[in-house]
């Protein structure tokens, strides 16, 4: 079947689509949790001690002995094979952005020849999967290919149904048999470890006496398009590179802002129930969906979580979503910029940090100006992006969201903090050497009597700012979609660390000075304000006039591209960072630089080969027929003395041979190898390689405006984004 036959059948297809039939939803309360051997099912499950013993574990991270990982497996293996569970696998998270998982079943043989199920301590605390074969930067080789998993018992495990069967996924750590982190979790565990002992010091400085276990906690926004998946077979370019590299816009987009919250799909509705519905019994906290902005395009955001557990679910989340989707006939889109023209996808990640016994630190209260914890924090946070933008920028570099960021669409590749008008007079004051009573929020009034006051936040919300304050969390918004929130929450973590560990030394300094824990606080946080204050911006993150005035006069970097981001991870300041905490060695940290920036190299590389071939052998051939048509029309036409205006032919002529002379630069630049170096191929990629795929987008994209709509071999934007 031709290219044009394909697409015009997949319409038909759509079109006549029977609907699928809809469950009723179960309750909450029947459903939630159900496929997770929890710290509930354990109490029912385990002796009293070993019981205690694990709670502790999975709450502060004291060591479990072996004997309690025995009685652990044990119980864990009768809950899941009561559950129809044959098979236990180590799930992992490499540095791929999705999850691993190798699959053993709990049988052995006996010498009688007979089965028997069998689940031990050793077996639940350590696998061993092959370390060379996942991106590890050359810390693993194939001949140097050991690697262990290692469960995390801080993240529950859970039960994985699919067609085939169903398995129970344990979370694990993954390290080579030398002991470097090959994963997320481990720097992800690591840092928050970093970021408690900071906090525990200043905390005690302040006074506080009681101070339980600190952690992070996150809840990220889960952006996405879904796609019907006949038209998404259609498009090489979106099966294998995720993203149109072709398509001329349709002539409605998202002016008419009329998709965002509007009323949502009803094919769509029945995909987001079946998805909620399995990810409650995931235990997962899906607690918002609704419509984007762009046509196509939704959002999913759970309630907040430990920042591990979080994370593990988050990538779960990501698994499933797209195998519901598939499902329910769509093509579940993930990467930041599927379509161009409209706006992409990010995954923004709400981050805060407390615990039991002080609270939410990052939450200011009714007068943040006399709560000193939260000044003290939130003062860390701004000195860690302004020291460390540029690290913050790096860990969210990829090709994908390189398309997203500083688009007008989500924020700039300049890394600034938003604080809103209260906190932001606020610091300023304390930065000027005084401290003013700042007005609270107020009560809305909206003048209509039917209408309950409210309570407004003392700051409006910047979409615009890459890094914000939300009124008890900081929201980084430049995280893209697909990519896993470990690598933001690592950063996060340890630069608030190493700011706490600042706070902490001056503020130890100042209290030998002074009794009075306000005075000292408020001098060290006019000292940080002093060096870091310039990365505090209220405005328009979009404007030009902001990116001159960050660049020149604050000193801000500018880092567009991953090409110009990811070198950050070699500069001796970021080393010294991840090293003094202990969250990843100098060796463990260049592994990162490398497949990270082999990643970027790839996906371009992918997406321009996809180039060339679609233009060759999809584009070029529909042009040429239509010229042959429009030739023999105007031929017989003219045999009647009628002439015919032949713009459209010689446009044709004109974007057809422009787009294969482009075509001939790509394939020329892809044959290029002879690199310095890693970061000298990704240059090469940023600056050559895209720009070649954007002129022969620009040609091919003119011609679908020019060629006869029933030969045109690919789905056009009309049709993807608006038939559902």
């Amino acid at each position: 079947m031709s290219g044009n036959q394909t697409r015009l059948k997949a319409i038909e297809q759509i079109v006549n689509r029977a609907p699928k039939s809809v469950n009723t939803p179960e309750p909450l309360s029947k459903i939630w949790a159900t496929d997770v051997f929890n710290l509930q099912k354990m109490e029912e499950a385990l002796s009293k001690n070993a019981f205690k013993a694990i709670k502790k574990t999975v709450q502060t991270g004291e060591p479990l002995s072996a004997a309690t990982a025995d009685i652990v497996a044990a119980a864990m293996k009768d809950w899941a094979l009561s559950k129809g569970v044959k098979f236990y696998s180590h799930v992992f998270y490499p540095m791929t952005n999705i999850t691993a998982e190798k699959h053993d079943g709990f049988i052995i043989t006996n010498s009688d020849g007979g089965a028997i199920t069998e689940f031990t301590g050793s077996l639940l605390i350590k696998g061993e999967p092959d370390g060379s074969s996942f991106p590890n930067g050359s810390l693993r080789m194939t001949n140097a290919a050991r690697g262990y998993t290692a469960w995390d018992p801080t993240s529950p495990a859970y039960i994985m149904h699919t067609p085939n069967g169903a398995t129970l996924m344990i979370p694990s750590v993954f390290m080579s048999w030398t002991g470097e982190a090959l994963d997320k979790k481990i720097p992800l565990l690591r840092a928050n470890s970093a970021m408690n002992s900071a906090a525990q010091k200043v905390l005690t400085l302040m006074g506080e006496t009681e101070i339980a276990t600190l952690n992070s906690s996150c809840g990220a926004e889960q952006e996405y398009f879904l796609v019907d998946e006949h038209f998404a077979n259609a498009r090489p370019d979106l099966l294998l590179a995720g993203r149109t590299l072709f398509g001329a816009p349709a002539a409605k987009g998202q002016q008419f802002d009329d998709h965002y919250f509007g009323a949502i799909p009803e094919r769509v509705q029945v995909f987001m129930q079946d998805f909620e519905d399995q990810l409650y019994r995931l235990g997962i906290p899906a607690k918002t969906h609704h419509n984007e902005v762009a046509p196509g395009q939704f959002e999913i955001a759970p309630y907040y979580e430990a920042a591990n557990v979080a994370a593990d679910h988050q990538q779960l989340m990501m698994t499933v979503m797209k195998s519901t989707a598939k499902k329910h006939g769509f093509l579940c889109l993930l990467h930041e910029k599927p379509f161009a023209g409209i706006n992409g996808s990010g995954k923004h990640v709400n981050w805060s940090v407390g615990n039991s016994t002080q609270g939410n630190l990052l939450d200011p209260g009714k007068t943040p100006h006399d709560n000193l914890n939260f000044l003290l924090f939130c003062g860390a946070v701004i000195r860690g992006v302004h020291k460390f933008g540029p690290l913050l920028r790096a860990v969210i570099a990829s090709a994908s969201n390189d398309h997203r960021l500083g688009a007008n669409e989500a924020p700039p590749a300049i890394l600034s903090v938003y604080l809103g008008d209260q906190l932001e007079g606020l610091f300023n004051d304390i930065k000027e050497g005084k401290l003013l009573n700042t007005a609270e929020g107020g009560l809305m009034d909206l003048g209509l009597s039917q209408i309950l006051h409210f309570e407004r936040d003392p700051g409006d919300r910047n979409r615009t700012s890459p890094f914000a304050f939300t009124g008890n969390r900081f929201e980084f918004r430049a995280v893209g979609s697909s990519q896993s929130v470990s690598g933001p929450l690592v950063a996060m973590n340890t630069m608030l660390a190493d700011s706490l560990n600042w706070i902490a030394e001056k503020l130890e300094a100042a209290l030998g000075q002074s009794e009075d824990k306000a005075v000292a606080a408020i001098s060290v946080l006019k000292e940080l304000m002093e060096q870091h204050g310039n990365v505090v911006f209220g405005g328009d993150g979009y404007s030009e006039e902001w990116h001159k005035m960050a660049v020149e006069e604050r000193g801000l970097k500018n880092l567009p591209t991953t090409a110009d981001a990811l070198p950050a991870l070699r500069e001796q300041y970021v080393i010294d960072l991840f090293k003094n905490t202990k969250v990843l060695s100098p060796v463990e940290l260049e592994s990162r630089y490398e497949v990270y920036a082999e990643q970027y190299i790839l996906s371009l590389e992918v997406e321009a080969k996809l180039v060339v071939d679609l233009a060759t052998t999809r584009i070029y051939p529909a042009a040429t027929s239509y010229l042959s048509e429009l030739g023999l029309t105007s031929s017989s036409i003219a045999n009647l003395g009628i002439q015919l205006d032949n713009s459209v032919a010689a446009a044709i002529a004109a974007e057809t041979n422009a787009m294969m002379a482009a075509v001939a630069k790509l394939n020329e630049a892809l044959a290029t190898h002879d690199f310095a170096d890693t970061e000298a191929h990704m240059r090469f990629c940023a600056d050559v390689i895209r720009g070649l795929m954007d002129q022969v987008r620009q040609h091919a994209d003119a011609l679908e405006g020019l060629v006869a709509d029933e030969l045109w071999p690919l789905p056009k934007y009309q049709e993807m984004l608006f038939i559902k």
